[in-house]
């Protein structure tokens, strides 16, 4: 939680990180980094829709060659009474 008014979710990996280049493109539709034909390349875009345009969220991608890759996640909590 951050402020009381925002769930914060950090997922990390230990890999070698990504380029640029494929940093600036992960969130397209049909973007994989996998060869023809095995894989759709979907998952990120819908994750995107899902965070940023269906809850006013907010979805980062912090990664560089050589570094591990980590995703933030921040979703706004409503507050009901």
């Amino acid at each position: 939680m951050r402020d009381d008014d925002l769930a914060v979710i950090k997922i990390a990996d230990n890999g070698s990180g990504m380029t640029k280049n494929v940093k600036k493109k992960l969130f397209y539709p049909f973007f994989s980094t996998k060869p023809i034909g095995k894989g759709t390349g979907l998952d990120l875009a819908i994750s995107y829709q899902i965070v940023v345009e269906k809850h006013q969220g907010d979805l980062k991608c912090i990664s560089a060659v050589g570094q591990r890759t980590q995703f933030i996640i921040e979703i706004p909590i409503i507050h009901r009474n």
